[in-house]
């Protein structure tokens, strides 16, 4: 028993043993990685990178290099410094690049974790291209070399003049010789009668193609040019290098951003394919359903195009959610972000918008009305000429445009004046007072008598009269005539006053009735013998009359 503890150790130290070696190697690979998410700078001169070098918290890297920068220049304007007098010594367990017993910079083990190599090494490097540098900084700057670089660069200036000069007239004339060849054969692009493109509009898409080339040619002339000049002086160096960097770098970035969307935009690509054809296909049902070619029960052809627009929007709306996830940038912050302020300045605005395409719809499936019918709408009368998704047009007899949202119909009564009109005419009524002191059978034929005089009225149906009311001062009657067509309304109304008022002058009777207070002393009421005064008529005891007017009476 007292020996299972000692085997027990020697056990677990074989093991401990056996992976301390690859413990190790997992340790200074993870010390790696961690290193090399550590942000660093470059030690830039006369715009020369250097070497690299790293930060920390309280000394970022941006700030290290610019102080070892400024170190280098002082020595190097320091012509009476000697750069091969520069030495390497220790410091504090970092090795230290001094020039004249001056710390240049430090070299810590943590700067050689990047380069994976020890920071003695590491420091003999850096020193060699200090050393470069500050030789570079004063060959420069020598007063011959930097006349003999002004000549040239006087000389590039000339040289892009006559480039720009000569390349104009080039364009110029390639320009003149294109028109004069070719303009002439540009013709229209159209499909039988439908023109496409204009030949004009070809032409200027011609032209516009050769100018942008000039352009693009101007441009990369210009950019080699600064780039030329710039990198002749040590003091521009810097922007003359990082000029083609400014350029080129949104350029690449967007060339392998779009490289890494390829299979994206493929799947985006051929979604909006199927997208579009499965549209026509949905069109071309619905425009069958249309024409009567196709019919469905309980299904008007009128509500056809309504529909499809209904299918065409659910259609793009899955398209879109699918799509979503595949569009390049739609997982980005600044995307949701842009999304969601667009969504809330839609819903915060949009409450009636949407309100009245919904009543637009809902009035399609109503059958309320259809474009050509004559309603009335509130307190507006007119022909229904225009119907669109968020308001409907009335043109009123009065040759007036209303415009009524859908949802202000959704809410309000509707009178469709020519929705049966066709079928069983529509009746016009108008209504007269006349006192109790004229016989009944008198007023009725009267009216009866002014609606057979009025031309658009029709014989059958016959008018008929009703008296609506027995009123304190005057019986109220009301005659009603059938018209065919609900469009001459006013006219009619009109044309059936005006006879109203000459049958009733004829005969002497007198619609207005004015009110009084007291009785009188004889009883206004109409004796038997003047029941039937013109131009009523005794009626006909014939058993043919008596069928007659059962008739009417039933239609009433």
């Amino acid at each position: 028993m007292s020996r299972f503890p000692v085997v027990l150790c020697m056990c677990a130290a074989a093991l401990l043993t056996t992976e301390a070696p690859s413990l190790a190697q997992d340790a200074g690979a993870m010390n790696a990685a961690v290193a090399a998410e550590i942000p660093r700078a470059p030690v830039v001169i006369d715009g020369e990178p250097l070497f690299l070098v790293r930060g920390i918290t309280s000394y970022p890297a941006d700030q290290r290099a610019r102080d070892i920068e400024g170190r280098i220049r002082a020595l190097a304007a320091d012509r009476s410094f000697d750069a091969a007098s520069m030495t390497i010594g220790e410091q504090e367990g970092a090795a230290v690049i001094l020039a004249r017993e001056q710390r240049v910079m430090g070299v810590l083990a943590e700067d050689a974790v990047f380069e994976q190599v020890d920071p003695a090494r590491l420091a003999q490097a850096n020193l060699l291209r200090i050393r470069s540098a500050i030789e570079s900084y004063r060959r420069a700057r020598e007063p011959g070399l930097l006349w003999q670089h002004a000549l040239y660069a006087f000389g590039a200036t000339l040289l892009l003049l006559v480039a720009a000069y000569v390349g104009r007239r080039t364009v110029g004339r390639m320009h003149a010789g294109l028109e004069r060849r070719y303009q002439m054969r540009v013709h229209d692009v159209q499909i039988q009668a439908f023109q496409i493109v204009r030949a004009e509009q070809l032409w200027k898409l011609l032209a516009g193609a050769l100018n942008l080339l000039w352009v693009a040619a101007v441009i990369v002339m210009v950019v080699a040019y600064l780039r030329y000049v710039l990198g002749l002086f040590p003091w521009t160096r810097g922007i003359g290098t990082s000029l083609i960097a400014l350029l080129i770098d949104p350029l690449e970035t967007l060339g392998l951003g779009l490289v890494r969307q390829v299979p994206n935009l493929a799947f985006l690509a051929v979604l909006i394919l199927l997208t579009r054809y499965l549209l026509k296909m949905v069109r071309l049902f619905f425009q069958a359903i249309a024409n009567g070619t196709v019919a469905l029960p309980e299904f008007d052809a009128e509500w056809a195009w309504p529909t499809y627009r209904l299918a065409r929007l659910f259609i793009i709306a899955l398209t879109i959610i699918v799509a979503y996830p595949y569009i390049p940038g739609s997982q980005s912050d600044a995307f949701k972000g842009v999304t969601v302020f667009v969504g809330i300045i839609f819903s915060l605005g949009s409450s009636s918008l949407i309100g009245n395409i919904i009543a637009g719809y809902s009035m399609t499936y109503r059958r309320a009305f259809k474009l050509g019918d004559r309603v009335k709408i509130g307190e507006h009368v007119g022909e229904v000429v225009r119907m669109r998704l968020l308001v409907t047009h009335l043109r009123t007899p009065k040759n007036e445009e209303v415009v009524v949202p859908n949802s202000a119909i959704l809410s309000a009564e509707i009178v469709n004046y020519s929705s049966i009109s066709k079928e069983r005419g529509l009746i016009i009524h108008t209504t007269v007072g006349i006192g109790y002191e004229t016989p009944w059978r008198q007023v009725e034929a009267m009216l009866l008598e002014a609606a057979a005089r009025t031309p658009g009225l029709t014989r059958d149906p016959a008018p008929f009269v009703l008296q609506k009311t027995l009123g304190s001062f005057d019986v109220t009657y009301e005659i009603n005539a059938y018209i065919e067509s609900p469009d001459r309304m006013l006219a009619l109304y009109s044309a059936l006053h005006r006879n109203i008022l000459d049958v009733f002058n004829e005969y002497g009777v007198q619609i207005m009735t004015p009110a009084y207070e007291g009785d009188p002393k004889e009883a206004k009421v109409v004796a038997k013998g003047d029941w039937y005064a013109a131009p009523a008529r005794r009626p006909d005891p014939s058993p043919e009359s008596a069928a007659v007017k059962s008739h009417q009476k039933a239609e009433i």
